[in-house]
């Protein structure tokens, strides 16, 4: 099975409920590498590799969300593979650096 390595953004009511939380046990579970932060704009964004289906489970996982959360729209857009990565991390509140197509 392929190697697949994405980007995405998660819109709406997203912060303040446990998306972070949420996104990392999910990925773990799916034994996915990568991270996950909030951004200043009040948005969720990160990185995920692994096989594709786990890909797919964590999009489809993210676009519910945890419970008081509320998606509004994910964007997400395919990326090199990275090398070196052990686990799946939540990252500190920063600037948004996904770039949208």
């Amino acid at each position: 099975m392929a190697t697949q390595r994405i980007a995405f953004k998660v819109h709406g009511t997203v912060q303040g409920v446990g998306f972070r939380d949420f996104t990392q046990r999910r990925a773990s579970e799916f034994e996915l590498k990568g991270w996950v932060k909030n951004t200043h704009c009040g948005r969720v964004e990160g990185e995920a590799q692994g096989h594709q289906d786990s890909i797919s489970k964590l999009v489809k996982e993210i676009n519910n969300g945890p419970r008081l959360a509320h998606v509004v729209k994910v964007e997400k857009k395919e990326l090199d593979v990275k090398e070196g990565e052990s686990h799946f991390g939540v990252k500190r509140t920063s600037e948004s650096t996904f770039e949208s197509t």
